[in-house]
């Protein structure tokens, strides 16, 4: 995590942090971001909600877990919590997605898609 001079992540970094796990999850699952737009679908965020706990400080371990908070449709949030090193909440919440084609057109989720984000389906407040 990168810091500022006050010695805590600024608040707006964990925005940049999400999208890159996301990214990671997604990746993770076989279907990375970069080829699901090239083949013309993305998730563009069209909210979010996030609660700060506490304050990462510069050098810090964090580590990131995700669930999916919804699916279905055109649907899909993500719920995350935030942990320093020492395993002390940092910060939680939730992304809201749609699925859309490139031409921001929205469009269902791709069967193959909510297939292999089916069991990682849990409430947002259960986060594992």
């Amino acid at each position: 995590a990168r810091g500022r001079p006050g010695g805590h992540v600024y608040y707006s970094r964990y925005l940049e942090m999400l999208e890159e796990a996301r990214g990671e999850f997604f990746r993770h699952l076989g279907c990375p971001l970069l080829g699901m737009q090239e083949a013309g679908t993305a998730f563009p965020v069209i909210g979010m909600e996030i609660s700060y706990k506490g304050a990462a400080r510069y050098d810090d371990l964090l580590t990131i877990e995700l669930c999916v908070s919804a699916l279905g449709g055109i649907r899909l949030n993500v719920g995350f919590r935030i942990f320093n090193e020492g395993g002390t909440l940092l910060a939680e919440g939730e992304t809201r997605h749609v699925c859309a084609s490139i031409d921001e057109k929205p469009r269902r989720l791709p069967k193959e898609l909510v297939e292999k984000l089916q069991p990682f389906l849990h409430s947002p407040n259960n986060v594992p």
